[in-house]
């Protein structure tokens, strides 16, 4: 233990320590008001051997929080019942693990790899849209199993993302590698684009797309670029916003509330931003990410955010906090090499206040169901 009278500092520098031990125990205080149980309710898995063609590029649950759709390098659009997944955890008294063949309830085949999927508001989770590496955006019925609706207008370039509008479900935008977002609407002649934009000059992938869904006309656009820019949808000619932080490509960006916005870069970091005044609220760190795609999720009654990471890990971080406040490894169950996996995408279920769910799929095409639940909140 340090032993020095007051002598040896100036008085101001003695109050400014204490003001700094009393900020650090205000600190404290407001995180131990809120304490989470994390617990791994199920993991679907693949009986036969691990392939690059299990990766899953998006894991989307619908508004009910009950249906959970896959999709990925396998070329299939798997949809799964999140109560039964759960259901299995409580009859087995533990983490179910379960294969997709029998845990899945159906699947309908796809043209091509898919790199997005996304439920279409007011459908009642009957139709799911989708992009992939060919370029294409394609609606499904899922009662059908048919495609209903196609567009092909980035010249064969792949769409990373895309996404609905939730003043008017029927508009969508995709985002992709020929440097554009493009706005769509199937009731127009031939479903063409009403909106074209290019935020970057020098054509840099767009990677991806994200409506506001507490209304507004507000659109995020993440790119190559390192910039996150905000387009108004009733007036395209130029981004009413335009967010530089990151150091390499801007992959994912998620509206937290209605003037809050989370984006997430393959410089290993998340960000926070005040979109009114365009100003970065926090930065995040402690997950992996130089080159790949991890997913980013929120969940936006808890304010807690969930992405991957390329070490094979889930990260949930609260968003009051810089660091992570839990962080779980993909264990391989019967499986070889996983340590060169990664996380690829993560979907929060959005129902409920006290308790959620996150749904994590990782590079081999493994899926984990992740239950949280509030022991504390002030």
């Amino acid at each position: 233990m340090n032993n020095f009278s007051s002598s040896h500092f100036p008085l101001q520098s003695q109050k400014g320590k204490e003001e700094e031990e009393e900020k650090g125990q205000q600190q404290a205080e407001e995180r131990a008001r809120c304490e989470w149980d994390f617990s791994l309710s199920a993991v679907v898995s693949s009986s036969r051997a691990a392939a690059v063609s299990d990766a899953l590029g998006a894991t989307e649950l619908d508004a009910s929080g009950d249906l959970l759709a896959t999709g990925g390098i396998a070329r299939k659009i798997r949809v799964y019942c999140l109560s039964s997944l759960l259901q299995n955890q409580h009859d087995q008294g533990g983490a179910a693990l379960l294969d997709h063949a029998t845990a899945c309830d159906y699947y309908m085949c796809t043209p091509a790899k898919l790199s997005s999927l996304r439920w279409k508001p007011g459908s009642g989770s009957r139709v799911i849209g989708s992009s992939d590496y060919d370029g294409v955006v394609v609606e499904y019925d899922l009662e059908r199993r048919v495609p209903v609706f196609e567009r092909d207008e980035h010249g064969g370039r792949r769409v990373w993302s895309m996404d609905y509008s939730h003043w008017d479900p029927v508009v969508g935008a995709s985002g992709s590698d020929d440097g554009t977002m493009q706005m769509w609407d199937p009731r127009c002649e031939g479903g063409v684009r009403i909106a074209t934009v290019r935020p970057s000059g020098s054509s840099s992938p767009v990677c991806c797309v994200e409506f506001n869904p507490f209304g507004g006309g507000l659109i995020a656009v993440g790119c190559a670029d390192r910039r996150a820019y905000g387009y108004d949808v009733r007036k395209m000619g130029a981004p009413v916003m335009v967010l530089e932080g990151h150091q390499k490509t801007v992959a994912y960006a998620r509206f937290l509330d209605h003037r809050t916005m989370v984006t997430s870069g393959t410089d290993g970091c998340l960000k926070m931003w005040d979109t009114e005044d365009q100003r970065l609220i926090r930065t995040y760190k402690g997950h992996v990410n130089r080159k790949r795609f991890v997913g980013l999720s929120v969940w936006r009654s808890g304010g807690l955010l969930g992405c991957g990471s390329e070490d094979n890990q889930v990260f949930v971080y609260d968003k009051r906090w810089a660091e992570p406040i839990w962080v779980n490894r993909f264990e391989q169950v019967g499986r070889a090499g996983g340590e060169h996996g990664f996380v690829s995408s993560v979907s929060w279920r959005q129902v409920g206040e006290d308790g959620c769910t996150l749904v994590a799929g990782g590079s081999d095409g493994m899926l984990q169901v992740i239950n949280m639940e509030v022991l504390i909140w002030g």
